[in-house]
């Protein structure tokens, strides 16, 4: 019989998070269950029910930790953009990425189930970082300097539609007539949410 090994009680966390992320990237949202979980870590399903209190809270600990790993991507990006031109590629990529493994299953379940989250503000960064560019650019042209409001109304719809790509993406394109491989309306999708919030924010 394998022994458990003790572990810190943020250590447990941590790893019993990687591996739930790692169930939900392989598997989607069903496969996130304690006893799974509870497997890949080496742990009991008492432990994981110990440190967060039952599946549910497990799965809304989940979508915080996802939404951490936007934060941190997000900030990368942005960093590059300190020294170059913003590439709003970079970002929608970076989005994409984080729901395409599952998150975006994870909080529309979550969602559907009463669970909100409260905070706000985590693309802050980025839209920090957009009207910095698009006001500099509007000085320089000397053209009415842009709209806050409508820097962050670009970024949230495209976090939006980022989002859902995942679950409703196909279904809406097939509604225009667009039937083709998955993958590749995917990236051509992707390049035009690209070239649309380019356009939107640098006209």
């Amino acid at each position: 019989m394998q022994r458990r090994v003790r572990r810190d009680p943020g250590e447990a966390k941590r790893l019993i998070l990687q591996a739930a992320e790692q169930l939900l990237a392989d598997g989607g949202l069903g496969a996130v269950q304690v006893r799974a979980v509870a497997a890949k870590v080496g742990v009991t399903d008492a432990a994981v029910n110990h440190h967060f209190g039952g599946r549910d809270q497990l799965l809304a600990a989940l979508l915080k930790h996802g939404g951490a790993r936007v934060r941190q991507r997000i900030g990368q990006v942005v960093q590059g953009w300190i020294s170059a031109d913003a590439d709003i590629g970079e970002l929608v990529q970076a989005l994409a990425e984080i729901y395409a493994d599952g998150y975006a299953e994870l909080a529309l379940a979550l969602h559907q189930s009463g669970w909100r989250d409260q905070g706000s503000g985590m693309l802050d960064e980025v839209v920090d970082a957009l009207h910095e560019r698009i006001t500099a650019r509007a000085r320089q042209r000397h053209r009415p300097l842009p709209d806050r409001r409508r820097t962050q109304l670009t970024v949230a719809a495209l976090h939006q539609a980022l989002a859902m790509e995942p679950i409703v993406g196909r279904q809406f394109r097939r509604s225009a007539g667009l039937t083709g491989p998955s993958q590749q309306d995917t990236a051509d999708t992707l390049t035009w949410w690209r070239d649309l919030v380019n356009h939107m924010l640098d006209p």
